[in-house]
């Protein structure tokens, strides 16, 4: 029962990009369930003022309406605006960027294939605007805005509002960006940095001729990655706040484990060694595996909970457990928080 909206966005936005054939009926059929998830996201929340499931998950499905050029209602689209003028896209403990891209992505769309009155699309040009100066003053010393993930989906905003190639903080994102290619890898992030290395931005699907589209797909078979000799010990700590856990710390053990291994492969070898049993489960997303539970404790999207994760003292993970490789005597932190 809960909105699918952020996933049959994501969907659309696909389907609309590998140009399919013109069968019009189930296209509809989807446009109008996304429609109607927007709907149900924002009104089984309304006493909180915000959607469901997110605001990133919302923008999504604004932009996909957009990229189909189907209309949005005016209170869809200025439950957005608002969001965006009063600072509401962010969450604790982490960035916003990815939220405020995806945002002014969909601002811009609208006002590109003027689905909008000219009013609402000089607001929409101003929020677009203040969302990109936002992201050039917060661009880390790393380059990237926000996080390496975020990155793509904010450059997409300077491409399709076209000074992508006249402003330094573009240029140094790609440069960042082009070093850390490695981090890209599962089918949904490769699909938000591909476009950007082309110079593309999520826009340029709308104005797609598909008839006259190559048909260039052709399979690529990659060798595995070689094993890593050796082993490593990690130290692996597990925190709850109060007022959910009296007790913060509920697990601190060392966790040997394979040199190669990834953050899900610690975890699966806590799960074995005693005596203080570990245990943790997964949820499979378009990014890969989620952790959803440790110890039992559940992080649930009703109550704005997820699992954080962190290299000590307090550096949040830009990768997932399924791809975040950790160093020999690293400290790994998973801390149920607040979003």
């Amino acid at each position: 029962n809960w909105p699918e909206t952020g996933r049959l966005a994501l969907y659309l936005l696909g389907l609309r990009a590998t140009c399919p054939l013109p069968e019009p009926g189930p296209q509809r059929s989807l446009v109008t369930w996304l429609k109607y998830y927007l709907e149900q996201d924002w009104a089984g929340s309304r006493q909180h003022g915000q959607p469901l499931t997110s605001y990133y998950q919302y923008s999504l499905g604004v932009l996909a309406l957009c990229v189909h050029h189907k209309r949005v209602r005016e209170e869809v689209i200025r439950r957005l605006l608002v969001a965006e003028h009063h600072g509401r896209f962010g969450h604790a403990g982490g960035s916003a960027t990815d939220t405020e891209a995806v945002a002014a992505l969909a601002f811009a769309c609208l006002e590109r294939e003027r689905l909008v009155g000219a009013r609402l699309a000089a607001e929409l040009r101003a929020a677009t605007h203040r969302v990109r100066r936002r992201m050039v003053e917060a661009q880390g010393q790393d380059s990237f805005f926000g996080n390496v993930y975020s990155t793509p989906w904010a450059m997409q905003v300077f491409i399709a509002t076209n000074v992508c190639r006249m402003h330094p903080a573009y240029g140094r994102a790609m440069a960042a960006l082009l070093k850390n290619l490695d981090a890209f890898t599962t089918a949904a992030t490769m699909a938000q940095v591909l476009p950007v290395l082309h110079g593309h931005s999520y826009l340029d699907i709308a104005s797609m001729r598909c008839q006259e589209e190559p048909d260039t797909l052709m399979p690529i078979s990659f060798e595995p990655p070689t094993e890593m000799p050796g082993n490593k010990t990690v130290q692996l700590v597990v925190e709850c706040p109060e007022p959910w856990c009296p007790q913060r710390r509920l697990y601190d053990q060392m966790v040997p484990a394979p040199a190669g291994a990834s953050l899900l492969d610690v975890l699966r070898v806590a799960t074995m060694q005693g005596p203080h049993t570990f245990t943790f489960s997964t949820q499979d997303t378009p990014q890969g595996p989620f952790l959803s539970s440790v110890l039992g404790l559940e992080a649930l999207q009703q109550k704005r909970s997820y699992w954080q994760l962190l290299t000590a003292p307090s550096t949040s993970l830009q990768m997932g457990v399924a791809d975040y490789r950790p160093c020999d005597g690293e400290t790994l932190i998973l801390r149920l928080s607040e979003w």
